[in-house]
């Protein structure tokens, strides 16, 4: 087996054992694999040539709606929540999805970010029925009908997340090579030749804004379930831009570095806001300027760099 493929399956593998061996990060990687699986969204749009800042409207909506299926059905199962946040995720992202998928580029950005900003103030303002700022909290789901306890919770969410992040990852990089795939890469190349193809672009590029925004939905469920509480801010321009900054980071177009990015980003915010005070923003800035100044492929580019010098060097050598 290469080298290329040996690293990730001995990273991987020391992932699945964090519970045993450094509980502490558990629930900090799990928020990672929720965002990693969110960017992953906004990664298949980047394929395209198109980016969003509005992409957490998938993220607060899917989150939300596992609220509501709490609070209107206590003790309902894990399966549950989730497929109904996920319904509430898919069906807003057709609905805005016939209507932005029209547009590129800036104003594809800035429409995406308008739809986010109007369901933030809805948020904001129905408080009687959202908690405003402060949010909902979200009581603890049964798990396949048994109620578990916090700590085996956790756990249970943590190899979920993880399973979910493999599973959800594999899919897209499949998708993204599939026949539909490619047309949806062709939007970025020459949108052109798929109108003389006799196809829509607004079609094809719908097909993928639904699945940007089933990945979100993922995201933002397994993000509200872990944290056991959801306020507005899920739905914010800022929230949408940390994604868009993973997505840079991790390797923009990079299925597999969208999760990696998203794990570097949380644990560097964590321990610079914890070590550095007021000022991790600016280790978190820093360090993506010297990512886009001296490595443009990210995180995912600089490991396909090494591989690449590695496999040429063995080449040399036989």
């Amino acid at each position: 087996m290469s080298i290329r493929f040996i690293i990730p399956a001995i990273l991987l593998l020391l992932l699945a054992l964090v519970p045993f061996g450094a509980p502490g990060l558990q629930v900090l990687l799990t928020l990672a694999l929720a965002k990693g699986i969110a960017v992953m969204g906004i990664t298949v749009l980047l394929r395209s040539g198109q980016v969003s800042f509005g992409h957490a409207l998938y993220f607060a909506i899917a989150a939300y709606g596992g609220a509501f299926t709490l609070m209107l059905m206590p003790g309902a199962d894990l399966i549950v929540v989730f497929l109904l946040g996920l319904i509430a995720a898919v069906l807003s992202g057709v609905i805005v999805g016939l209507f932005v998928a029209r547009y590129r580029f800036i104003f594809f950005a800035m429409l995406n970010l308008a739809f986010s900003m109007i369901f933030w103030s809805i948020l904001e303002k129905f408080y009687h029925y959202t908690g405003g700022a402060d949010g909902m909290r979200l009581p603890r789901p049964t798990v396949f009908w048994m109620e578990l306890e916090r700590g085996a919770y956790e756990l249970f969410m943590f190899y979920l997340a993880l399973a979910l992040a493999l599973g959800l990852g594999w899919f897209s990089m499949r998708w993204l090579e599939s026949p539909t795939g490619q047309l949806f890469r062709t939007i970025k190349t020459n949108e052109t030749r798929l109108q003389y193809l006799g196809m829509s672009p607004q079609r094809v590029m719908l097909t993928g804004y639904v699945l940007s925004a089933l990945l979100c939905g993922v995201g933002g469920i397994i993000m509200g379930l872990v944290q056991n509480v959801v306020t507005p801010e899920y739905a914010f321009w800022v929230r949408s831009g940390e994604m868009v900054f993973i997505a840079v980071l991790g390797g923009a177009g990079s299925v597999p570095g969208a999760l990696v990015g998203a794990a570097i980003y949380e644990i560097v915010r964590t321990y610079a806001s914890a070590f550095a005070g007021d000022i991790w923003q600016l280790v978190l800035g820093t360090f993506l300027l010297i990512i886009i100044l001296f490595a443009p492929g990210g995180i995912a580019g600089i490991y396909n760099s090494v591989m690449d010098r590695i496999a040429g060097k063995k080449e040399e050598g036989e």
